[in-house]
């Protein structure tokens, strides 16, 4: 791994906002930040499309130009650049394999809030293991007085029925490095005999949200012993998982969530939640690969 922190750049405003979270990033990290424009300057018979010259003018010109501004803006940091030719999925991919993080920008969803998160997006966030950060164009003008990144709280999705090791890892780090607030959301649904009309029992629903709350305050002490410096806030609210994390995290610094590395005969699968929150969070969203 040559710990760098990569950020996909296809000069939209969304991919520019992209670069300067990754930058604060890198400085929190104290690690170089590798710019990457990825095109496919050939057509399917392998003969340059037309325009291609004047498209790799472009590109040269777009990392050129990035790495002057971020230099400019972000004193201290190690710029690198780089044009890959060849499919955009597949190229940041390859670049994230050997990386820290993969930071990609994502447009808004129309006049809602949300991301619309295409086809290359989702196919690096299924191809790859490595940490991959999600940001809207808004964030850009967002830097903590500090140069660093927003002093918002981050917000972190929990699921103690299985393994999610790896997600707490990164979240507990990085709130560590922000020296922010981090709400750890476990949510839960009342079993269906409980949950409606005459059936009711809100006995039986305090005693679930009660043993909710242990087991998240049990799967969390780990994290809480290593990390005694950040604050910690356990959420055990009832309802829908995507639901409660979109409103857990509507005002959030960085969401963080975690997807299954597992396969199937059509591929890599990123999971319900993931999914929803990628596609309609307000704020940043990190995707932590798993087990």
């Amino acid at each position: 791994m040559n710990h760098s922190i990569v950020v996909g750049l296809d000069g939209s405003t969304e991919s520019t906002a992209a670069a300067h979270w990754a930058a604060r990033e890198a400085l929190l990290r104290d690690l170089p930040l590798n710019l990457v424009h990825a095109a496919d300057w050939s057509s399917p018979l392998g003969v340059p499309a037309t325009g291609t010259a004047a498209g790799r003018e472009w590109a040269e010109a777009l990392l050129r130009d990035s790495v002057d501004e971020l230099r400019n803006m972000h004193a201290g940091l190690e710029v690198r650049a780089q044009s890959i030719d060849g499919r955009p999925a597949a190229s940041l991919a390859i670049a994230a394999a050997s990386a820290t993080m993969l930071v990609l920008g994502s447009r808004r969803l129309g006049t809602l809030t949300g991301f619309v998160l295409g086809s290359v997006g989702m196919a690096v966030i299924r191809a790859t293991e490595q940490p991959v950060i999600l940001i809207r164009a808004h964030e850009e003008v967002l830097p903590h007085a500090a140069g660093r990144h927003t002093d918002r709280d981050m917000v972190v999705g929990v699921d103690i029925g299985g393994p999610c090791d790896e997600v707490l890892d990164f979240a507990f780090e990085e709130a560590s490095r922000r020296g922010c607030t981090l709400r750890a959301v476990l949510t839960w649904t009342l079993p269906p005999l409980v949950g409606y009309g005459a059936a009711y029992d809100p006995s039986l629903h305090e005693q679930i949200a009660d043993s909710m709350t242990v087991g998240l305050d049990d799967r969390l002490q780990p994290w809480r012993d290593t990390f005694p410096s950040v604050d910690v806030v356990a959420l055990a609210p009832v309802g829908h998982a995507a639901e409660q994390l979109l409103a857990a995290g509507a005002e959030a610094g960085l969401v963080v969530v975690g997807r299954r590395i597992r396969q199937s005969p059509v591929g890599a699968h990123i999971g319900p939640v993931a999914h929803a929150v990628l596609h309609h969070s307000r704020a940043p969203v990190a995707v932590i690969a798993h087990r």
